[in-house]
């Protein structure tokens, strides 16, 4: 274990700013966000980025930074305290309303509504000072009730019409300004959930309706209102529920301006590794979780990189893994692998994860009923949600896209082998005809049909490993098959003879065993690639085990492949263990 001694601890899962400053848990500063955002801040200022990016921390600090009662120490020694004159002007000195939508994610309508309430109904009873003010009229806190009215047998609900729920952000600004005499900073975080869960809840048109008359009110016709920022994933089309909004500033992944601010920068990744005594690791998370881009920044993912050297100062000897995929369900990949039914898509598909670029139009501002009805929207939504980032310069709306890192590949391999997987059992005829072909020997038979899967599956290429190797494809796609198949035992990369074989099948019960071993065969020379691959078996006596296990039957199966072409070579033993 690393002996951490006083070390500040890892902020696991904490979005809080204050908790983090307060708590002794490191922080990497992004405080100079403040500054360059209130030297040119708009009206309503939208980010989007990846989940796990930072923003809901940047909110966080964004409200600890500006909300009157402000704690000054927590900024001490970060960046912004450079900045003595921005400090005295805004610092502490507005009342702010922020609110989470990343919550309301109801399966139907009325839940997802009841969130959104008790969201608000939260927020505004945060300044319950209100129904004291003498500032406000018995008028005006009647309206601020409308805000607070909490059901009494279930103090969690809180009860509004849609009128309110429209006006909630616009009512609780304006009775924030006539009590402090200062305009209003509205926060909003994960903005577009809401319509994401609508979508998938098929309550879309019920619910735009709800968050456009709020937004509306709130960011538009509110007098109220200093300036405004929002947070989401997607850059939601303007006329689903900006509709009318004058000129919103958009800085999305493909923005320059506070590109360092979402995302962990090489220099700040290097920080966090030495001052837990983790050099020796930078190569490690480099591969697995660096490669984004955000306008000219590239970025590691914050949530990975500090997942892992958490894990680290644990076990030093623990290995990066996908923390990303565990926080979402990777619908997009999905929704990408289930369309790709024309070859120009597999083919696109299969260049992303060997480690190529593919060309193509991105459309930034989309509408969540429709985001899945094309693969062209497909396309820009994993470019949107960090499964697919830029590489080089775009040229107007076309861009070179890649998958990022190590982590997002494996998530691509996970989603296309388990598409594959599904496919094979779908069509039980071919099925099981190929595992009649491969235990009886049918090397003809076998050879049709693992052509057919090769050209109905997405290639997995491994651009990582040298061209000798990528055989390791190929058998990894026969041990897919065969992991479907009951009462067989196939073993990739068994230990067998004087070495380690392809893949190994025992059929116990039918004393049937095959060896198969795959060769990768350079200009097609598929012929010579089978006798290569039977030589091998024999010279490495891969059969041996099968032998002393008392198989009757063996197959030696001869394999070459040649990107979605194979040929297939088979030699029968029929073996008998001497008394």
């Amino acid at each position: 274990m690393v002996d951490n001694g006083m070390k500040k601890k890892l902020p696991i899962g904490i979005e809080d700013f204050v908790e983090i400053r307060t708590e002794d848990f490191y922080y990497v500063d992004k405080t100079a966000m403040i500054r360059d955002l209130l030297n040119a801040w708009g009206k309503v200022n939208l980010f989007t980025r990846p989940r796990r990016f930072g923003k809901s921390l940047n909110m966080s600090m964004l409200k600890a930074f500006l909300e009157i009662g402000c704690d000054s120490t927590l900024f001490e020694g970060l960046e912004i305290s450079k900045e003595t004159q921005l400090c005295e002007k805004y610092m502490g000195k507005f009342p702010v309303i922020s609110i989470s939508l990343k919550s309301v994610d109801g399966a139907d309508y009325e839940n997802a509504r009841s969130d959104l309430c008790s969201e608000i109904g939260r927020e505004a009873l945060r300044f319950n000072f209100l129904l004291e003010s003498g500032r406000l009229t018995e008028t005006e806190k009647g309206m601020y009730k409308k805000l607070v009215n909490v059901d009494p047998e279930h103090p969690d609900y809180f009860k509004m019409s849609d009128d309110v729920i429209k006006g909630s952000l616009s009512v609780l600004s304006s009775l924030l300004q006539k009590h402090f005499g200062k305009k209003v900073i509205i926060l909003i975080d994960e903005y577009d959930v809401p319509l994401a869960k609508a979508s998938e809840g098929n309550y879309y048109p019920q619910m735009v309706k709800l968050i456009r008359g709020m937004f509306d009110k709130a960011l538009k016709s509110n007098e109220s209102l200093y300036f405004a920022v929002l947070t989401g994933c997607l850059r939601v089309a303007k006329e689903s529920i900006f509709t009318g909004l004058n000129n919103p500033n958009i800085l999305s992944i493909t923005t320059v301006r506070f590109d360092e601010y979402y995302g962990f920068t090489d220099g700040e990744v290097r920080g966090v590794l030495h001052y837990y005594g983790l050099d020796n690791k930078y190569d490690a998370v480099k591969e697995w979780y660096d490669g984004y881009r955000f306008g000219n920044m590239d970025v590691y993912c914050p949530w990975d990189v500090i997942s892992y050297c958490y894990e680290l100062t644990g076990n030093p000897d623990a290995r990066p893994k996908d923390y990303w995929s565990n926080t979402s369900g990777n619908d997009a990949v999905r929704q990408l692998i289930e369309k790709s039914g024309n070859e120009q898509t597999k083919s696109e598909i299969e260049a992303l994860v060997a480690g190529e670029t593919i060309s193509k139009e991105i459309h930034e501002d989309l509408t969540y009923n429709q985001i899945y009805d094309t693969i062209d929207n497909i396309w820009s939504v994993l470019f949107a949600t960090g499964y697919l980032t830029q590489r080089g310069t775009a040229d107007e709306d076309i861009y070179q896209l890649a998958i990022p890192n190590r982590e997002i590949r494996k998530i691509f391999t996970r989603q296309i082998t388990a598409y594959f997987n599904n496919m094979v059992r779908t069509n039980s005829k071919r099925f099981e005809e190929f595992c009649e072909a491969l235990k009886t020997g049918d090397a003809e038979k076998t050879e049709k049909l693992l052509t057919s899967y090769l050209y109905d599956s997405i290639t997995v290429r491994d651009s990582t490993v040298q061209k000798d190797k990528k055989e390791i494809l190929y058998h990894g796609l026969m041990i897919g098959i065969l992991a479907n198949v009951d009462n067989w035992k196939a073993k990739t990369n068994a230990d067998s003879g004087d070495g380690y074989c392809d893949v190994k099948v025992e059929i116990a019960k039918e004393s049937i065993g095959m060896i198969i071993e795959f060769k990768y065969a350079d200009n097609a020379r598929l012929t010579e690639g089978c006798k290569d691959a039977i030589a091998q078996i024999e010279r490495m006596d891969y059969t041996r085990e099968l032998k002393l296990q008392g198989y009757h039957t063996i197959y030696k199966y001869g394999i070459a492949c040649f990107k979605k072409k194979c040929k297939v070579v088979c030699e029968k033993d029929n073996y008998v263990l001497d008394e």
